[in-house]
């Protein structure tokens, strides 16, 4: 089964039609790769269609999910995987990743649940990442994602997450964000859950923005600029880990463009900053 690892590289952009004529029109020289949900674009016609088309040909894309609902206790939607499958290929897409959380039972609950970090938690949710490797003949990531409670919990997060993945034999996709906000709502250590991550399955990190409800309290938005304590959790990744493709997501009130790109400018200069000192460190 192919890996998904490392297929795309630097620094990569979510691509939201509010903004697709523009890139159409005048392709951004620092963004090495767009990502987009595919539920948002599979059925998509028309001039939209033909912009989206015109991107593919020309630059690496990754999709990722929004309503696999991997923790679902319902059936999973094979339809749907096959779907997703004609999409990758059609558009030559990199590879596809989803979130470590559910968003169904008995029909959609629109909203990305926290599924319980427990053994049989670990063990269905893996079952059901298996069969979607298996649909689509390659590997897929799964996403640490924020969460605001942890109901029967057996394991700490990171146990969780890495439990799962190891039991799925699928990689990672790293969400520097939500560690850092998942850090301060549950009082953990967010350099120590980095350096538990298993290194080896990390296909690529997303970086974003969230909102500060109280000091204690942070909601992850994808609708602010990135901070600067996200910015140095990403350094540290780096540091640990070497560079890995890093994109940077904005999902609400979403500024022009060109502020968009000056944050994946910041990607991109801290990449160079820590792989040249991991070379020097490695040589």
């Amino acid at each position: 089964m192919e890996t998904c690892q490392n297929l795309v590289h630097d620094a990569g952009l979510g691509l939201r039609r509010s903004f697709l004529s523009e890139i159409v029109d005048h392709p951004p020289e620092n963004v090495s790769f767009y990502e987009v949900a595919p539920e948002n674009w599979m059925t998509l016609g028309g001039k939209l269609g033909k912009q989206f088309r015109a991107l593919t040909e020309r630059f690496d894309f990754v999709c990722h999910g929004l309503s696999l609902s991997i923790g679902s206790s319902d059936p999973l939607d094979e339809d749907f995987v096959r779907a997703v499958k004609a999409f990758l290929s059609e558009h030559r897409i990199k590879f596809y990743s989803e979130h470590l959380s559910y968003c169904s039972h008995e029909g959609h609950l629109y909203d990305l649940m926290p599924i319980p970090f427990t053994s049989d938690a670990v063990k269905h949710v893996a079952e059901r990442i298996k069969q979607v490797q298996d649909i689509l003949e390659q590997k897929i990531a799964i996403e640490n994602v924020s969460y605001y409670a942890a109901p029967g919990q057996e394991m700490d997060e990171i146990a969780f997450f890495n439990a799962v993945a190891e039991e799925a034999d699928c990689d990672v996709l790293i969400d520097i964000n939500n560690i850092y906000v998942n850090s301060i709502n549950h009082g953990y250590d967010a350099e120590a859950f980095l350096r538990a991550i298993p290194a080896k399955r990390i296909a690529y990190a997303h970086i974003a923005g969230h909102y500060v409800e109280a000091d204690d309290f942070l909601v992850d938005t994808h609708g602010a600029e990135v901070i600067d304590p996200v910015w140095k959790l990403l350094g540290k990744a780096y540091e640990l880990y070497g560079v890995f493709p890093t994109l940077l997501e904005r999902d609400f009130n979403i500024p022009s463009l060109d502020v968009l790109l000056k944050e994946v400018d910041t990607i991109r200069s801290i990449q160079k900053a820590w792989g040249s000192q991991h070379e020097q460190r490695t040589a």
